[in-house]
């Protein structure tokens, strides 16, 4: 053990010390914000052009053409209204339905007032929280109708404001957002650290650094030093980011850009399945790495069996979008199921939705089997490939390797 703690430390420092490591730390959470403050501020834009409906009993329909002529004309605004007068008694929930679907951005609710002297009580329930600064629009537009028609003073309108639907749209929204950017975050710290290994490998082979270091250490202990170093830098940059987003949450910076309450929930129950399927992500994938790197004799010929690291993930990439849709259908579940697309779909999944304890104990035990399986070849294959150099071995010359070490 001693050995590969040297080696790990000496991967880990060498990594942790170059500028490219202090850039990516520094540019990731930087755009993670410009990301956020950016779709938010484009989201505010949108909800400006919004689509609602004006609601109203029988006698105020009058009142309610004349608001959503109101709305027409007003260029600032940028509101389309349309009127349901009078409302049927399934008109709310068909509302709601609406806004759950997305395709509505509110809706106003007219009702008469207690005293018959006093302006009609409106309710406006906005889908989102970029709906919410919709009401100022809508009280001066209700303003203006309402002295027109003779029958307010214009200060003495009031828009009450249903958050019912906010709470529900935003929460699911926040949740598929955070589930959305850990998910990034795995996918391209594993791509990434898992090819650092193959290309640590590639660089003392070519500089023949192994022939010295195999004097004194094991090929085991030399795989698993790199294994331990690359990914323990992984996880201190991916710790930096998750207490940048901790920090970010805890603040105001976030509502102070984008005019809401915008943050990303993470749990620590998710945070702990985070570092969970990103270790097992990050020993299948760097297993493979660190065989294609004993196999391969320069950059040039690594990138061309990239593909066995690629695809897999660039397959989970694909497939984000049905299981987003459907985290607990059956193609989410059997992809979940599969190793090399566990540690990805599997926390998507557990992010979105509740899902059986005994689908994620089962998934764990799978990755563990087979990380075992892959660690164990990859290792006859580093023992005899870095020392090998020349031709690229084919397919029979692998299997020997396996079988002669």
């Amino acid at each position: 053990m001693h050995n590969v703690w040297l080696i790990a430390r000496r991967e880990y420092l060498e990594r942790v010390m170059t500028k490219s490591f202090r850039v990516m730390t520094v540019l990731i959470p930087l755009l993670m914000v410009g990301g956020v403050v950016g779709g938010s501020l484009a989201s505010g834009k949108e909800a400006s052009r919004s689509h609602i409906e004006i609601v109203a009993p029988e006698q105020y329909q009058e009142f309610a053409l004349d608001l959503q002529s109101e709305f027409k004309h007003d260029q600032r605004s940028k509101i389309v209204a349309e009127v349901i007068s009078p409302p049927a008694p399934d008109t709310r929930l068909m509302l709601n339905d609406e806004e759950a679907n997305k395709e509505l951005d509110g809706y106003l609710w007219v009702t008469a007032p207690a005293n018959a002297g006093l302006p009609p009580e409106i309710t406006w329930t906005p889908r989102s929280a970029a709906n919410i600064k919709a009401s100022d629009v809508i009280a001066g537009a209700s303003r203006n109708v309402l002295a027109h028609e003779g029958r307010s003073s214009s200060a003495a309108v009031e828009i009450g404001v249903d958050r019912s639907q906010v709470a529900k749209d935003d929460k699911s929204s926040a949740a598929y957002y955070s589930a959305l950017f850990m998910f990034f975050i795995m996918y391209f710290v594993i791509m990434l650290y898992g090819m650092n290994v193959a290309r640590s490998i590639i660089e003392e082979k070519t500089s023949r650094v192994f022939e010295v270091l195999l004097a004194t250490i094991r090929p085991e202990e030399m795989m698993a030093g790199k294994m331990i170093g690359v990914g323990a830098v992984g996880l201190t940059q991916v710790a930096i980011w998750l207490i940048a987003a901790i920090v970010l949450n805890g603040t105001n910076i976030l509502a102070h850009y984008t005019g809401s309450q915008t943050h990303l929930p993470l749990s620590g129950l998710q945070m702990f399945y985070f570092v969970t399927f990103f270790l097992l992500g990050y020993l299948l994938y760097s297993s493979i790495a660190a065989a294609l790197g004993a196999m391969t004799n320069s950059e040039q010929e690594l990138q061309q069996l990239n593909i066995f690291l690629v695809l897999p993930l660039a397959c989970c990439f694909f497939a984000l979008g049905a299981v987003s849709t459907n985290s607990n259908g059956v193609f989410a579940t059997v992809m979940s199921f599969i190793p090399f697309c566990t540690p990805l779909i599997m926390f998507m999944r557990i992010s979105l939705n509740p899902t059986p304890p005994w689908q994620i104990a089962l998934a764990i035990v799978d990755m563990v089997v087979f990380i075992w399986v892959f660690l164990w070849l990859a290792s006859r294959i580093y023992r005899v490939g870095i020392l090998m150099y020349g031709k690229k071995p084919n397919l029979p010359e692998i299997l020997r390797w396996i079988k002669y070490s």
